[in-house]
Order: C-alpha cells, then structure tokens, then sequence
C-alpha cells in the first residue's frame, strides 16, 4: 500500500515547475490550451503572444496592477489566477520579470546604458496545479542567456521558444512515467539514493527528460547541501560504477539498477496517475513521494538521538528501517548526516549491523 500523506494534496508549492513527455508514440496529452505573452517591462508594450485579442487586453491590465503594487521581481516569478475571455476561462498564470543577460552584463559595464527588461506570461491549467515554477524559472534563465530578444528574431527564435513552454518545461516529469512504466522505481531510487546515472543511445529530448526527473525527484534543497555532497561523494566511491540507462530499444534497459518497497510503492502510483493524463497530477505526485521521503529521514533521525540513551529505543530504530520500505537509503544519508557525531555514529554502526543480518525487502 501506498503510504498515506493527509497533509500531502494540500501542500501548495508557491511555485510552478516541470513535467514529462517521451517520445512520438508516447506524445503526452494536452492539457487543455496553453498561452503565452511577452512584454516590454516599462511600456507594458506587447511583443509576442498567441493569446486573442481581447484575451491580450485582459492579460496586460493585469500585469499592470501587478506592477503598480511591485509585485514582480527580476528572475523569481509568481503564480496566480486570472480570468480571461478565453474558452478555459480562468487560468493558472505565471508571470516572471527578466533582463537579457548579455545586455544586462553591458549596463553594469557603462553605468548610462539601462539593460531592457521584459515580463513574460505563461498560462494553463489552474493555479493549485502549479507547482512548477521553479522549472519555468529555469526556462526563462535560458530565454535571457541564449536568445536574442532584438525584434527581428522574435518571430525565428523567441515566438518558438515561447510557444514550448509547456512541452518543454511542464511535460518531462509525464514522459518519463510513461517511457519507463515499471522500471521508474529504479530512477525514483536513483533518485533518492544519488547514485551516479548514465543516459546511452538517447535523442537529446529524452536524455534531458531523464535529466530533469532526476533532479526533481532528488532531496536536493530539501536535506542539508553538505550531506548531499557527501552522500553523492559515497554512492560514488561506494559502487565504483553508475546505473546505466540504455535506450537504444523501445522501451530502456537497465543496468546496475537498485529499489526496494518505498520506490517499488510510489511507482504504481505514478503509473496509476497515468490514466488521467495530467502532467499537472505527477508533479504533485513527485511532491508527495518527496516529502514522505523528507518524513522518513526526521523520524529515524529522532529515533536515532533516543537510541543514544535508550536499547529499547534502539530496537525502534531497527524496526522503523525494517518497515519503511527505505532503510537502504535512509541508512546512508542519516550515517553521513551523523559522520562528526561519536555516538549518533556508533548507533548508526549497530543498525548497519543488524540490517546486514537481515536484509530490508
């Protein structure tokens, strides 16, 4: 069984951030229409868009009002909903305001040059959906670096860039699920564990696909950066090879592949989340496995500090890594977290022992 999040649906990330697609014959579903509109930051004048006109007009007096309470920030966007005549009615929109980076490297060089800045507009779905915003952040870091904003390649670059904003940004995570089916419980353990992955015989789409998954799946920002490094540093030098994705085939071959319970029970519902065909729903679904993988690490840290003082406490511990479907993993992490901690460690060297002895399902 799955395990149960009662706070997991209603835990809101502030944020919009990506998906999943695979290949031709696994084209993800739309989900619904999706829109996009940029603008000169100051006038608020229009540059590209594809939303109707009337829709436009809508767009940008909101953006106006945001702008007048000094609501956008340079490079972090924001996430709302807004109501336009448009079929879908009332939308999840992210709006973000940059400054072309090479323009914004000459402004600082010659203090009488102002860099030009822009908001764009990314909207779709609802606004409880988005939970991608640091993706379409990272989206619009690539849109300041590495396109020419100057209006003579709008319609060659930039119109195109915009208009695969959800594909690109939103759509990953769901062409992931969908290329590996029941091996992603490898890739979640991947994932959680930090182990080394190696992409061969991939298309750049699908190699950056699996790219992204692995990042947002990862506990990166959510455990202490040090013992992600470490942690990294151990898988490494630990298994002295990577686990190797081949995808010369239809569907990937895995080689050097770990899992256990708790990926093996986050993989269906993922593959459940399926059906519906929502991109939306598996960026949630990741949130959820994330954060009970969060739960997990505190609970056996605190049972951890107990065993110090306490044999029965001890035996709790043993138990809890017995169970979670994880004990593998959480061993790991908590063994670097409690590296420079005498007594932490011994108590993490005993359970290693007992876990030795009677291997975690």
């Amino acid at each position: 069984m799955l395990p149960a999040l009662p706070d997991g649906d209603e835990r809101e990330p502030e944020s919009s951030e990506e998906g999943g697609g695979t290949g031709e014959e696994r084209r993800p579903e739309r989900h619904g229409c999706t829109y996009h509109g940029l603008y000169g930051y100051r006038s608020l004048s229009l540059l590209d868009t594809n939303l109707p006109a009337e829709a436009e007009t809508e767009l940008r007096s909101f953006i106006a009002k945001r702008l007048t309470k000094g609501a956008l920030f340079e490079g972090m966007g924001n996430v709302a909903s807004v109501g336009l005549s448009i079929p879908e009615g009332k939308v999840g929109c992210y709006y973000c305001r940059f400054q072309q980076e090479g323009l914004l490297e000459m402004a600082t060089l010659e203090s009488d040059i102002n860099a030009p800045e822009y908001v764009v507009c990314f909207l779709g779905g609802s606004e409880k959906e988005y939970t991608f915003r640091l993706e379409l952040d990272k989206y619009i870091q690539n849109l300041k670096i590495n396109l020419d904003l100057e209006q003579k390649n709008l319609e060659a670059c930039v119109s195109p860039y915009l208009r695969s904003w959800f594909e690109d940004a939103i759509c990953p995570i769901q062409r992931v699920v969908q290329l590996f089916q029941d091996k992603l419980a490898s890739l979640l353990h991947a994932a959680l564990s930090y182990t080394p992955v190696e992409v061969r015989n991939a298309d750049e789409k699908t190699e950056k696909d699996i790219s992204r998954f692995l990042a947002a799946a990862s506990l990166q920002g959510l455990v202490q950066e040090g013992t992600m490094t470490s942690l990294c540093i151990a898988m490494t030098e630990e298994q002295h090879k990577s686990m190797v994705i081949d995808c010369s085939g239809p569907q990937p071959q895995l080689h050097n592949a770990g899992s256990n319970r708790f990926c093996e029970d986050w993989m269906q519902a993922f593959v459940n989340g399926a059906e519906g065909g929502n991109p939306f729903l598996f960026r949630q679904i990741l949130e959820n496995f994330k954060l009970k993988a969060i739960q997990d690490i505190n609970n056996l840290k605190r049972f951890i500090r107990q065993a110090e003082m306490n044999h029965y406490a001890l035996f709790k511990c043993y138990l809890f890594l017995k169970n979670c479907g994880s004990g593998d993993i959480l061993l790991k992490i908590v063994k670097v977290e409690h590296a420079e901690m005498p007594e932490a460690r011994n108590v993490v060297t005993v359970l290693e022992e007992f876990m030795r002895e009677t291997p975690v399902a």
